[in-house]
């Protein structure tokens, strides 16, 4: 169960990623999307995941029993080959339904000291 002392804490990212052009090459080839400069939408995730899943491992939760509840993303700058990217993570909420928790965690990848990108996965941890 998640301690609920940690909704709303952010989790800073302590380093940076540069995205590649062959990373984003990669995304879009498996979304059947013609290769680009610019990185898909969803390519966001790629940099926050590894940090969400860390930050909820670390918190109790079972990352085995995690079912994807929803994901959105908002756009401030497309992300582009060459960016310096850190990733900062705050937990948002959590609740329990039906004896399975739900967590929102939203991401900001942050450019420059600006945000580039914001999302928000809602993840249900199965009972």
């Amino acid at each position: 169960m998640l301690n609920p002392d940690l909704v709303g804490r952010t989790f800073v990212g302590a380093t940076s990623t540069t995205i590649s052009s062959d990373s984003i090459a990669a995304f879009a080839r498996a979304l059947g999307e013609p290769e680009t400069h610019l990185a898909p939408p969803t390519f966001a995730i790629t940099i926050s995941l590894e940090q969400s899943q860390s930050i909820l491992v670390e918190s109790g939760l079972d990352w085995s029993r995690v079912v994807h509840g929803d994901q959105r993303f908002l756009i401030n700058k497309q992300l582009t080959a060459g960016m310096e990217i850190f990733c900062n993570s705050t937990i948002e909420s959590a609740r329990v339904v039906a004896g399975n928790e739900i967590v929102t965690v939203r991401s900001d990848l942050l450019n420059g000291g600006e945000v580039a990108v914001s999302s928000w996965s809602t993840l249900v941890f199965r009972a």
